[in-house]
């Protein structure tokens, strides 16, 4: 029914774009309004630039609140007129809370341990920390419902689990894009980073070599690694920072033009 062979070819997500084109095969063939798990940030972008511009297919994005990086694809045929936006996509909100004051937590450790429950990669959405007390999240109604009450280890803190109307939540802000330019003595990962997130460098660092940075979506654990004009760096809950140009100075530094986004 689709192109699959075309579709795929030089994809940077085959096995997960290949969960995509099931979904929308089956929203073609029954008719039906179908929805994919949740999709990292890089998969979700490059199966809307390949499926758009299908003329049968009408194609939504939704990860529970604006801004959210992981989300889930609504696929429909755009002959059943239906809204997308209105149509349910059965999502959760949950509270995880903890005493996290000895031993800070990011995003990543939230997920761990809800995948060390046996909850599906595909059911969690985007995860934040909310200060030493704990995190929230979103993910499925059902597995939302199914951790409702239940107990977790985040890293060495004990943390309960609530279910919680997404409405409850309190999600990361979504920033409007900002420019601004920085110099730096490099275009380290490291120094550019630091400088378009506002961390410390050594903070910084501890982030790269924990796997929690990403370039052009792929995790970079080597705070060395060189960047260039028209790279993407993000960081789980705290957005994306773009290079818009990297230009020498005359003295031997770097001019680089950031936006966050």
């Amino acid at each position: 029914m689709l192109p699959r062979r075309q579709l795929l070819e030089g994809s940077r997500h085959p096995a997960a774009l290949e969960a995509v084109l099931d979904a929308a095969e089956t929203a073609l063939r029954t008719w039906e309004p179908t929805w994919t798990g949740f999709l990292d940030g890089a998969v979700r972008e490059e199966a809307t630039e390949r499926l758009a511009p299908l003329a049968e297919l009408q194609l939504h994005a939704e990860g529970g609140f604006a801004g959210a990086e992981r989300q889930r694809l609504l696929l429909l045929r755009r002959e059943t007129g239906l809204d997308p936006q209105v149509l349910p996509a059965d999502l959760g909100g949950l509270e995880i809370s903890g005493n996290f004051l000895f031993d800070p937590a990011e995003p990543a450790d939230l997920r761990q341990a809800l995948l060390d429950l046996g909850t599906e990669p595909a059911s969690i959405g985007d995860l934040w920390m909310r200060g030493d007390r704990g995190g929230q999240g979103v993910l499925t109604g059902p597995a939302a419902r199914a951790l409702d009450g239940r107990q977790a280890r985040v890293r060495t803190v004990e943390v309960q689990l609530g279910a919680r109307p997404l409405a409850d939540l309190q999600p990361p802000v979504q920033r409007r894009p900002r420019r601004w330019h920085t110099v730096e003595a490099s275009c380290r990962l490291d120094a550019v980073a630091s400088a378009g997130f506002g961390l410390s460098r050594a903070r910084m660092a501890e982030l790269i070599r924990g796997g929690q940075v990403r370039v052009n979506w792929t995790v970079i654990d080597s705070p060395s690694r060189e960047l260039a004009a028209g790279d993407r760096v993000q960081i789980g809950g705290r957005g994306e920072l773009a290079l818009i140009a990297v230009n020498p100075t005359k003295r031997e530094r770097w001019r680089i033009d950031l936006e966050r986004r």
